[in-house]
């Protein structure tokens, strides 16, 4: 390619003859003249053989036709195919692509105050839960569609009631409002096949919003928040040592305000300016808080301890064999007997 490329700079910027340039050069004059023949550099083209596959492909191609998104496991027990399953693998591959119907994404424009995404992010095993244990609880993230403000939160566990807890947490500690929708995709605790859980039908309830659950494998419908959470990992988490989820907490709410001070390239903005903006154009949080965390009365066992998430707890012995009720939230664990209070500890 370099001899190529100097025979054409030499006839074209120099206007040495054809002789001329083979005897700088030492190459033959036919070697001079194909070159400057040719408006492209020389490419060494092999043959093809053709594929073991090419002779199964109508058939391949017909069972596409049919059923776009047949397993290729399927279509060589279909064809009869007796040979290396990869070469089967790479030409349905490029097939499949020609009879899969459109998926087209169009662009999203948002309103002040309409959509809030939420969604959980798992953070390396590096939160301190007890001696020499290591976790990486679930974080709630939370952003206001239209502003791109973020509120994040972690959580003791996945389970309904903490997820409501963290989202009334952000929703009036964070926001300050309630927007009109809540995304979420097919969280086992919010609800599953467009069916939401008891307790956050209620939730959405009291605070006169709904909540919208995306359908499954479809992250571009909350592409807001999964943006959110690329930005904690690579741009919160990195260098960070944490002593316990409650300093994992202070560490993040000290530095959500500077990761609101970012400039936005889909907006052109900060969203700590939109943010006024966004909550004016929110619901008011309603009078009375929503019902939150969770419960459950049982009879204490002669040990005299009751389990929450896989932790348990301590209880006053005088209240042996009677029932007890056990409630829970993102913070505190409470016991009470007949109404009195039997015992009380931080959430593990």
């Amino acid at each position: 390619m370099d001899e190529w490329a100097e025979i054409r700079r030499l006839h074209l910027s120099e206007g040495l003859a054809i002789k001329a340039i083979a005897r700088q050069l030492g190459v033959a004059r036919n070697t001079v003249r194909s070159a400057l023949a040719s408006s492209e550099p020389p490419r060494y083209r092999r043959v093809s053989r053709g594929s073991v596959v090419d002779g199964f492909e109508p058939r391949i191609r017909e069972l596409l036709a049919a059923t776009p998104q047949m397993p290729a496991s399927v279509i060589a027990e279909r064809i009869g195919w007796e040979h290396s399953a990869s070469v089967l693998r790479a030409r349905v591959a490029v097939l499949r692509p020609l009879y899969l119907p459109a998926d087209p994404a169009d662009r999203t424009e948002y309103r002040a105050g309409e959509i809030v995404q939420c969604d959980l992010w798992f953070p390396a095993r590096v939160v301190p839960v007890g001696q020499g244990v290591l976790a990486g609880p679930p974080v709630l993230t939370m952003v206001a569609a239209w502003s791109g403000f973020i509120a994040a939160v972690l959580l003791p566990s996945r389970q309904t009631g903490d997820l409501l807890a963290g989202m009334w947490r952000l929703l009036s500690g964070s926001f300050g409002g309630v927007p009109r929708m809540l995304v979420w995709d097919n969280e086992s605790g919010i609800g599953q096949h467009r069916r939401l859980t008891v307790p956050a039908t209620g939730f959405a309830g009291t605070l006169g919003t709904r909540i919208y659950q995306t359908p499954p494998r479809d992250p571009e419908a909350k592409g807001v928040v999964e943006r959110a959470n690329g930005f904690l990992r690579t741009s919160f988490m990195p260098g960070r040592m944490f002593t316990s989820p409650e300093d994992f907490n202070t560490q993040l709410a000290g530095w959500l305000p500077r990761a609101n001070q970012r400039l936005q390239r889909r907006t052109g903005a900060r969203p700590s300016d939109m943010f006024g903006a966004e909550v004016a154009a929110m619901l008011a949080l309603p009078p009375v808080a929503p019902r939150t965390g969770s419960g459950r009365r049982v009879r204490l066992g002669r040990d005299y301890y009751v389990r929450v998430a896989g932790n348990d707890y301590s209880v006053d012995p005088s209240v042996i064999g009677r029932f007890v009720d056990i409630d829970w939230d993102l913070d505190t664990v409470t016991v009470s007997c007949a109404g009195r209070p039997v015992a009380r500890h931080a959430r593990c």
